[in-house]
């Protein structure tokens, strides 16, 4: 094993460690935890290497980054990663997505989630997703606006080949993991909210949220799926 294999195992480990730190101090059971490797701009070789160690759910930002890197692993390896889709998805990659991606996890507005329910379907597939909320109204993020989330997505429950999952987001930014917090609680009452209406009873009502810096007291929150990406790989890479 190479230094920088060995070094990706340990940040692994300890990774994992915190995740059962967090769950336990919540009361929640490991496996209610999805660990995703944030693997954007990082190299076939650091999934491999991650993949060796024992991760096998990744998370890419781009599809055609994604479908690069696919291309470059071994057969077995890429069809023993589980591929989730954690960046906004543009309308005409939607086919090329479901050749590689099974979740999504920005499923930021109507037309999207119906383009990618179309595509399924004419592909014979079943697909998971999370509908991307912008907790903070920020102009520079994508996702459904928090105070009307529950009528706007109504249509979206129905959707037979893409089944919505859950909600994600991406808090604002803060300077410490702890101003996270009432974030990650609100995301956790609009998901019990729209649990709660007709169309949304019995969905499973995951939540994508927390990343490297956060992660912890997110699953306090009650985070299933955590995007862990710098704490993992180490600093983002330039692209070549």
């Amino acid at each position: 094993m190479s230094e920088e294999s060995a070094d990706l195992a340990a940040r692994l480990r300890a990774i994992r460690g915190e995740i059962a730190a967090a769950c336990a101090r919540s009361g929640r059971e490991v496996s209610s935890v999805t660990l995703l490797g944030a693997s954007k701009t990082q190299p076939a070789s650091a999934l491999l290497a991650a993949y060796e160690a024992g991760l096998t759910t990744f998370g890419e930002n781009r599809v055609q980054e994604a479908r690069a890197k696919a291309a470059e692993l071994p057969s077995a390896v890429c069809q023993g990663i589980s591929w989730h889709l954690i960046g906004p998805l543009q309308s005409n990659k939607v086919k090329q997505a479901l050749e590689l991606f099974t979740v999504f996890h920005a499923v930021d507005r109507p037309e999207i989630a119906v383009a990618l329910d179309r595509a399924a379907a004419a592909c014979g597939r079943q697909i998971a997703g999370f509908l991307e909320v912008n907790l903070g109204s920020e102009a520079n993020k994508h996702g459904f606006a928090p105070e009307s989330l529950t009528a706007t997505v109504a249509p979206l429950a129905g959707l037979a080949h893409l089944s919505i999952a859950g909600l994600m987001a991406i808090p604002p930014q803060t300077e410490e993991p702890e101003a996270s917090r009432p974030w990650f609680q609100r995301l956790r009452e609009l998901r019990d909210e729209l649990a709660a209406t007709p169309p949304w009873r019995g969905f499973p009502g995951w939540l994508s949220m927390g990343m490297s810096d956060d992660f912890p007291v997110a699953i306090e929150e009650g985070a299933t799926h955590v995007r862990v990406g710098t704490a993992l790989f180490g600093p983002r890479r330039n692209r070549a």
